[in-house]
């Protein structure tokens, strides 16, 4: 199987477009279903954190302030992941930090991302909601630390992930269930996923 890295911000607000900034970063890199290596940190964002959002991470401003700058760590988390393919839940919040943050270094920004939100809304129809928190104890994977902090986020994440290749592997026949599979299938809609997958076997 793929090596493929897990990826997961905290952030100051929900849209780096209104000014906000990535706070927390944690990238957990899996292989055959295990996690092999992992790089977290904190980052200065140049901003203040609002309190609501100290509520839900537990991030303060002064947590961050002696952080390293945002630049410095994103540069790091640009070499660590390197060409690797991209997965995160909820993916498209993921990715617009990981863009917008990379793009105020004019780093390139071109690795296909997966979204095991979009998956599991269309492989585990009756979890009650697709939040990470609800698939984990739905699926009884492993717990992590606290959530809402990047790298417990980016843990249970690395094994959705791994479930999901599992579960399609077995209940659809494929073999070989990789990352390019797996962003085809979140493309389409559920009543399309038995067909799309069979063309794989």
């Amino acid at each position: 199987m793929e090596t493929v890295v897990v990826i997961d911000f905290e952030t100051t607000g929900l849209d780096p477009g209104w000014g906000d900034r990535a706070t927390e970063i944690a990238i957990v890199v899996v292989r055959d279903g295990r996690i092999v290596d992992s790089y977290q940190s904190l980052m200065n964002p140049g901003r203040r954190i609002p309190a609501e959002v100290t509520q839900l991470t537990g991030i303060t401003n002064d947590m961050v302030a002696r952080a390293p700058p945002a630049s410095k760590v994103m540069r790091e988390a640009s070499r660590f992941v390197g060409s690797k393919p991209v997965v995160a839940h909820n993916a498209s919040f993921d990715r617009k930090f990981w863009d917008a943050e990379l793009e105020r270094l004019s780093l390139s920004t071109t690795m296909p991302f997966a979204c095991t939100m979009l998956l599991s809304r269309r492989l585990y129809p009756d979890s009650p909601n697709h939040k990470l928190a609800t698939l984990v104890d739905f699926l009884k994977l492993p717990k992590a630390g606290r959530a809402h902090r990047a790298m417990a986020d980016a843990q249970m994440a690395s094994h959705l992930w791994s479930r999901i290749q599992n579960d399609v592997a077995k209940s659809y026949g494929v073999k070989g269930v990789c990352h390019e599979i797996l962003t085809c299938v979140q493309r389409v809609p559920r009543a399309q996923v038995p067909t799309l997958l069979g063309s794989y076997r």
